[in-house]
Order: structure tokens, then sequence, then C-alpha cells
């Protein structure tokens, strides 16, 4: 860089002349052949296959009538010289161009001369940039072309060539070789899509398996980064569509729900033009309290037991929220419950959290706790932070028992003329299936909070919508669905009971732009600045809600005897499987 900045002062040295490089001789062995070459190759291809039939008829004739094979007539003596003929043709000369190749290859030294034949014009046109002026004879406005790029052939992502510098082809080396981990890409490039870039081609690499049709371009990495996914390598696109509007304590909400399973959507829009047509429904909300359970341990029950009757000491009660509170000031304790395992301690803390879910929140609170206890009981051991009492992502009795979560009723009452043209049934069906399915059928099967016909459907799809945890479906979905006549059996009064929804509108997932874009057409997007905790509440109103359109169109259908004749409309694939298999 700096020899083209400076003017030099020295004599140009003349360069070393081109090497003269010989002209092969273009003459080929094919050129002495009558005909040309795919000519006489398909002519002695068929007379070879002509020949071996016509000698393979004859001997089965031979071999019929009993002749001895080794009395041949003229034509079978033509036949044999013709095809020992073509076969030696074939043998010799079928693969002449690649005879030819083989034996005309250029020699190292021809290589060899074309690169330094190379190398001299680079040379010529560097020197002719920096002695000729812009704007003369050169025109040196572009800056000189930097290092063409390695492009990877056999990897394509998102219908484009991957292009691979050779500073990353160094990279991906080192995470092959195992110098370098996958997990620090990140911190070591400063780049969050560089990194995802290197580790998928990597990744691809070391299993040898192609990652094509997982998209890489369009996402935002940085936003990921140390918050909701490690390592990653891309990104799984999944659909998101609308139903409603939902019309839910007076106002319409257009929900959003991200799913693959076919009429999910389609019958949850049915759900909310019932609900809309017969008034609305209406959503209460019935607690709110995130929850977190230690197990510690000590050497006697009696230990265990004492510790127990002082958190649940309404005196002490005011000492252990100012200790928690300090974790955040959205943090208030709500209560302390205990259960005892012999000499095992389970506490279970019960706090709201704002608009966040608040799991890490409450955490945060719990060790508060564990280190002030500490020193009033020292000789308690802190076995875990969560002891499953609490239960996260677990079906659990005690969250279908005391909630966990926001704990939410929705109802609404359907119009007789409503279920009967809307949902194509009649109340009374309705309830009498309600009763033998959701509530006899789910106690047969000794059901834990599965009370419904789909209400996990529901509250997943809005959950992966809204930057929820997929995960916390498990709880969140635990739900009783209740119908009954009502108006002199002229109406149906339909209600969700759902005594676990875990949502935060802040914090995890619910940053991410789809998921942010989510909330906001909910209208509950980020922190409530009024109120703290509202937008949380208001999500999971609206997730029963949801659930509650879901429950009634999904129940009118099986009494109806639509689901399986919409599901093979709706939710089949319409291409020709025995073609696409074919081929």
């Amino acid at each position: 860089m700096e020899a083209r900045r400076r003017s030099s002062t020295k004599p140009v040295q003349s360069l070393k002349p081109a090497k003269t490089i010989p002209l092969e001789d273009s003459t080929k062995a094919s050129d002495a052949l009558p005909l040309p070459l795919y000519l006489t190759n398909a002519v002695f291809f068929t007379l070879f296959f002509s020949v071996v039939y016509f000698l393979l008829s004859r001997w089965r004739e031979k071999i019929r009538t009993s002749t001895p094979l080794h009395v041949v007539t003229f034509s079978e003596i033509v036949a044999i010289f013709t095809l020992v003929a073509s076969f030696i043709y074939l043998l010799g000369f079928f693969g002449i161009d690649f005879v030819q190749s083989l034996i005309l290859r250029p020699s190292a030294d021809v290589w060899n001369a074309e690169d330094d034949e190379e190398d001299h014009e680079v040379l010529l046109r560097k020197d002719d940039v920096r002695k000729v002026p812009c704007g003369q004879a050169l025109d040196c406005s572009l800056p000189p072309l930097p290092p063409a790029p390695i492009v990877t052939a056999q990897k394509v992502f998102d219908e484009k060539p991957v292009i691979i510098t050779e500073e990353d082809e160094e990279i991906i080396n080192s995470v092959v070789a195992g110098k370098v981990p996958s997990y620090s890409l990140e911190s070591k490039l400063g780049d969050c899509k560089r990194a995802a870039a290197i580790r998928r081609e990597a990744l691809q690499r070391l299993t040898g398996k192609s990652l094509t049709g997982l998209p890489l371009d369009g996402f935002d990495y940085e936003s990921i980064l140390g918050q909701c996914c490690e390592m990653p390598v891309g990104y799984v696109q999944i659909p998101v569509g609308i139903a409603g509007p939902l019309l839910l304590n007076g106002i319409e909400y257009s929900v959003p729900m991200a799913t693959t399973e076919g009429c999910l959507v389609a019958s949850t829009n049915r759900g909310c033009k019932a609900i809309h047509l017969s008034g609305g429904a209406t959503s209460i909300l019935l607690r709110d309290g995130m929850t977190r359970a230690p197990v510690v341990r000590f050497a006697t029950a009696k230990r265990a037991a004492d510790l127990k009757l002082y958190l649940e000491d309404p005196e002490n009660f005011e000492t252990l929220c100012l200790v928690f509170n300090r974790s955040s000031r959205f943090a208030k304790l709500q209560s302390v419950k205990c259960a005892i395992a012999g000499k095992n301690l389970y506490m279970r803390f019960m706090s709201t959290t704002g608009d966040a879910m608040g799991m890490n929140m409450i955490s945060k609170g719990v060790q508060n706790v564990m280190d002030f206890l500490q020193a009033d009981f020292p000789d308690m051991d802190v076995i875990g932070i969560s002891g499953n009492f609490c239960s996260d992502k677990k079906p659990a009795a005690v969250n279908w028992i005391e909630g966990r979560g926001k704990s939410v009723v929705c109802e609404a009452i359907i119009k007789g003329d409503v279920v009967t043209k809307v949902l194509k049934t009649s109340v009374e069906a309705l309830v009498e299936l309600n009763m033998l399915k959701n509530l006899a059928g789910s106690a047969m099967a000794g059901a834990l909070g599965g009370f419904n016909a789909h209400a996990s459907n529901i509250v997943t799809a809005v959950y992966i919508a809204t930057g929820q945890d997929p995960a916390q479906n498990v709880e969140s979905s635990h739900c009783i669905t209740m119908m009954e006549a009502v108006n002199d059996g002229k109406d149906l009064h339909i209600s969700v009971t759902m005594p676990s929804i875990e949502v935060g509108t802040v914090g995890g997932g619910t940053q991410l732009a789809s998921q942010s874009a989510c909330l906001n057409l909910l209208g509950v997007k980020g922190a409530h600045k009024e109120s703290p905790g509202a937008n949380s509440r208001m999500l999971a109103t609206i997730v029963a809600g949801a659930v509650l359109a879901g429950e009634l169109s999904l129940m009118s259908a099986l009494a109806a005897g639509q689901l399986v004749k919409s599901h093979m409309k709706y939710n089949r694939s319409s291409k020709d499987v025995t073609t696409a298999a074919s081929s």
C-alpha cells in the first residue's frame, strides 16, 4: 500500500519476458476414421448386439434340434467374425475421447508456464497503474480488486450460493478441528450473523448433512444473544394466522396463532364469530402469582417442622416480604406454603412479577430468603432452588388446585340460533357431548387438569406467536370446559377455567421482532407504563378467550360429525402423493 502512495524515483526494472509455450499438435487419432466418431461408435454398438442376438438364436435352435454346436454355416462364421471385430473396436476405441484425454493431458511444465504467463500479465498491469496517471491512457478510477472469495459449490442456502472468504475458511477449519469452540464464535468475531454462518458451515462439514432449507438470512441474531438461544445456525419458519375478531370484555382482538396444524385457526375463527354474534365473552382474572419452591434438608424431621411453622406464622410474613421484595420493584411476595417429606422441606413461594413471566425474578427473591434463613437455621442444607413443588413445565395437581401464573375464567352465552346456523349443531347435543367427553371421559382417563377438548392447541399457538415459553403449555393448558343450557334450554352457557396461565409481555422471546409485532397487534406489547402487570394480565385473559372460542368450535364439529370431513378437506395436502413418490 505504501508503494502506491509514494512516487518512486527508482527506475523500473525490465520484467522477465513471458515464456513461449509451444502449441501441441491438435491432430487426433479419431480423425483417421471414415465416419465421425459418434457415428462409428453407433454402428459398432449396433453390430455387436445384433450379432449377439443372431448367434444366441442360432445356438438355441441347434440345441433344440440336437445339432452339434461346432457345425457352423457361412452366415454364422460371418457373425462370429463381426462379433469379434465389434468387440475389439468397442473395447479399444469406444472410449477414444477418454483415452485421448489421458494420453494428451498437458504436462506439468505447460501448467507452470501458463501460471508464469498469468503472473507476468498481473505484474504488467500493476506496473501500468503505477506509471500512468489517472485520466490519461488508463482508467484507474476503480480500486484494485480484492482477493477472490472462495465459493463453496456444495452448499446452497436460501437459493443463494454461500460465499466464504479465506479468513472465514480458516475459522471454519479451526472449528472443525476442535481448535476453536463453536460457542465462542460470537465473542471472538463480534458479529452474530457471521458467527451463525460459520457455525452452520462447520456443522455441515462435521456431520456430512446438508442444512439446505433452514434459512439463515433475514434474522436479527444480535437480539437473541445471551437471552433466547445459544449457538444458532438458522431459524425455523412457522406460519402465523389470525383468528377473530374476538369480542372480549367489550374489546375486539385479532388473535395471532403460530401453528402448522390445518383447521386450527379456521376452527378458532369460527368460535370467535359465534361469540361475537352472541354479544361477546367475559374474562375474569382470579389470581396473579408466579411460584418457585426450593427444597431444603435437615438432620431431623423436627427441625424441618420448625422451619415450616416459622414460614407459615403470619407474624413472620412481613419480614419475609421485606427480604423477598428486594429482588425487584415488581416482585411482591403473596404467600408461602410448605410441605414436608420426612426431614425434607419444600417451600412454595408465590409472588407477583409485573409484566414479566417472572421465573428469574422470583428465583432471585427466593435466594434472598434462603440466605436470610441460613442465619437462624444454620443446619439447613439447601438442596436446590427448585424442588418441583412449584411446579414448572410438568402436569401437577398443585398448579391445578392452587394456581400458578394467572388464574382466569372466561364465559359466554351463545344464542340458540347462532348454535344452529353458525355451529351447525344444537344446544342439547353440545351439553351432552361435553358431559360425556370433557368431564366423564377425562375422568375415565385419569386426566390431571385435562377436562377440555383441545385447550393446549390454542395455548401453544398463541404462545409461539407472542414469544412465550412453549414448554409451559403443559400447565398453562390446564382447563375445565363447562357447558349448560340456559334461558329455558334455548341458549348455551359455556365457560373455561384455567388456573395456571403463565405469560409475560417483557423478557424472553417477547422482545424478538416477529413476536413483538404479534404482541403489538393485541395491544399488550412491553410493560404497562401506568399499572405494572396490566399487559401480562390482559394477555392471559385473551388466551382464555381464544381457548373458549376453540373449545366451542371443536365441540360443535364433533357434535355435528364434521371433524373428520373438515380435516380431510383442509388438513391434507392436495399434491398427488403417488406421483411425488415415484418421481
